[in-house]
């Protein structure tokens, strides 16, 4: 099939809206697919800027920014999908995704490397006390001294959250010697050498350095807070590049100014600025050996290369050919293109007979069904149909009448 005919709705009137300064790379997929109607904002937008914007797009890229309320998704009746460019999506609405039968997609692996390599450089930096010499340097001040600095092999790295950054990190670390314990509440395969414990509260008491691996949900809110600070191991190191939330920072400078902890690096923060240049503050400004990043934990070239392929490939592929696989909303199907045959896509309310009212329509009607696939979650079903070409104007119309319908394109 010739890919420049793999949709039945022009390319060029695929509207394509990329917000937060998406990798070039996703342009050029977008471009070499023959998408052609692409609009680039670089930063992200308020909510009522937003529904101005995206009432005629058919796909949607944001980063971690953007926020998608349901405002912006009722307002957004042409949305096919969401692209986002980056590890999350807890910046999307995903029930209202779901219900309006939006597709989401993301990038969970694609700054993994990114994301381990700098926590290692943090511990390196941390643990020498790096930050406060070369304060003392920039002042103008001689401060060489091995005082309260230490090597990295033999001491204790804990690692909250054994995904796929947190197994990443297990595996540097343990190759410049250290021992690695970690926690996550689903049972992990442990890599290498590195050891699970039963609770969080174990790691704490016996790493040297403490680094967070987890999503932001109403679990993980204040996961550590001024409480939880008491069971850290007196002059340990923490370090959080998972999420905003995560961490209680008043709490935090409490103990840095307590000594309970020696040192800390955060690159999330509850409440951050809209762009670059706008004013930032955190109860952790100006205290000793603390590294400050602005989120940019996984933002590497190599990183945002790697999101841009992945997840406008993602895009691509549900647009032309109704793959679903690694979609938050849209049940998960990959399926093989059926030649002469027009392929339809039926997204409903996950209710019982839909399937049978799919049917018996289309059998009325004597459209025969050459291939069919069904999958479902709590809230909706996705069926894609491959039906006689001939018959597939007629066979839209159908399924658009059933009650339960929220979505129905022919992809061609």
């Amino acid at each position: 099939m010739n890919d420049k005919k793999r949709t039945s709705y022009p390319k060029e009137k695929i509207n394509i809206l990329l917000l937060e300064n998406i990798s070039e790379q996703a342009v050029q997929n977008f471009k070499k697919a023959g998408y052609t109607s692409i609009k680039r904002i670089g930063g992200a937008l308020p909510e009522k800027e937003l529904i101005k914007e995206v009432k005629e797009a058919h796909l949607l890229g944001i980063r971690s920014k953007s926020q998608i309320t349901p405002a912006v998704l009722n307002a957004a009746g042409k949305l096919q999908a969401i692209g986002c460019f980056c590890i999350g999506v807890n910046q999307v609405n995903l029930n209202k995704a779901t219900a309006n039968g939006v597709s989401v997609f993301n990038a969970p692996y694609s700054n993994t490397r990114s994301v381990a390599e700098l926590v290692i450089g943090l511990s390196v930096m941390l643990i020498r006390r790096i930050p406060d010499k070369n304060k003392a340097a920039h002042e103008g001040t001689w401060l060489k001294e091995s005082k309260g600095s230490y090597e990295l092999r033999g001491k204790t790295l804990g690692i909250i959250g054994y995904g796929n950054i947190g197994a990443q990190v297990s595996v540097l670390a343990e190759a410049l010697g250290m021992k690695v314990i970690f926690y996550d509440i689903a049972t992990r395969l442990p890599l290498g050498n590195a050891q699970s414990r039963k609770s969080m509260k174990e790691v704490l008491q016996e790493a040297d350095i403490v680094t967070l691996h987890v999503p932001e949900t109403a679990q993980t809110k204040n996961l550590i807070s001024a409480a939880v600070f008491k069971h850290f191991k007196k002059g340990s190191i923490l370090i959080n590049y998972a999420r905003g939330q995560v961490v209680d920072l008043d709490a935090l400078a409490l103990a840095l100014q307590n000594n309970q902890l020696s040192g800390a690096a955060i690159d999330v923060y509850p409440v951050e600025p809209e762009k670059n240049g706008d004013a930032f503050h955190t109860p952790l400004q100006n205290l000793p050996n603390v590294i400050l990043t602005p989120h940019i934990g996984g933002s590497t070239e190599e990183a945002q290369t790697n999101i841009g392929e992945d997840v406008s490939l993602k895009l691509i592929n549900f647009l032309e050919t109704g793959i679903t696989t690694g979609s938050h909303t849209v049940p998960e199907l990959a399926l093989p293109l059926q030649e002469g045959a027009h392929r339809i896509l039926h997204i409903h309310k996950n209710v019982p007979g839909v399937l049978s009212q799919i049917n018996t329509q289309l059998s009325s009607h004597h459209i025969n069904i050459l291939a069919q696939y069904l999958k479902t979650n709590d809230e909706i079903g996705y069926v894609v149909l491959d039906v006689n070409k001939n018959l597939s104007k007629e066979a839209m119309s159908l399924l658009k009448s059933i009650k339960e319908t929220i979505k129905v394109r022919v992809l061609y």
